[in-house]
Order: C-alpha cells, then structure tokens, then sequence
C-alpha cells in the first residue's frame, strides 16, 4: 500500500510542469536584489554576484531552448551548453563570495 502511493505521487509529480515554479520563484530574489541595492550591509562586490545569476537563469533558458531546438535534447545532455550555462552561475557565486570575504577581512582589520 505505501509502495504504491509513493508510486503513484511520485508518478503526479513528475508530470507537474515546473515553468510556473520557476517564473514565480522571479519574484522574491527581485524583491531581495531591491531590498540588497538599498542595504549598506551586502558589499558591492557580492551585489553583482547576486545580480549576475539573473544573468545565470537567462542564459540557462536561451541555452536550453538552443538545445531542445538544435540537439534535440536537454541542457543536461548538451555538456558545452550546460557548461557554458553553468560558467555564469560560477561567476555569480564567486563574485557573492569574493565580496563577503572582503568586508570579512576589512572588518577584521578594523577591529584589530
């Protein structure tokens, strides 16, 4: 009985199409960019990091349109695609990082 509805949810969800989830997920890292532009707390370093996976998720929808409308595939199976997409969401993430560390060492500094 538990084998089966497990089957059957996981059968229901894996014919939900996640677009709506993805779109709607937009709408709060908007609200938190305008919220980071206005802190004096997020280093201006990380505020691009933070601006640039936009970047990331744009590229990510061009590259899989590319590679359903080209290789006939998803992203995940085209690895220049995905790797090229994967390459703006490591520039964001390390620029979110290299941001923090400096205010971390600044302060540190500060406070010696």
């Amino acid at each position: 009985m538990i084998h089966e509805t497990a089957t059957s949810l996981w059968e229901f969800l894996n014919n939900v199409d996640p677009s709506p989830f993805f779109v709607l997920s937009l709408f709060p890292y908007l609200v938190f960019l305008y919220w980071a532009q206005k802190s004096e707390s997020i280093p201006k370093v990380s505020l691009l990091g933070f601006r640039l996976t936009l970047l990331f998720v744009l590229m990510t929808i061009i590259f899989a349109i590319v590679a359903k409308q080209i290789y006939g595939g998803e992203l995940t199976d085209v690895d220049p695609l995905h790797g090229a997409a994967e390459a703006f969401l490591t520039l964001s993430d390390a620029l979110v990082v290299l941001g923090f560390l400096r205010f971390y060492q600044k302060s540190v500094v500060n406070n010696s």
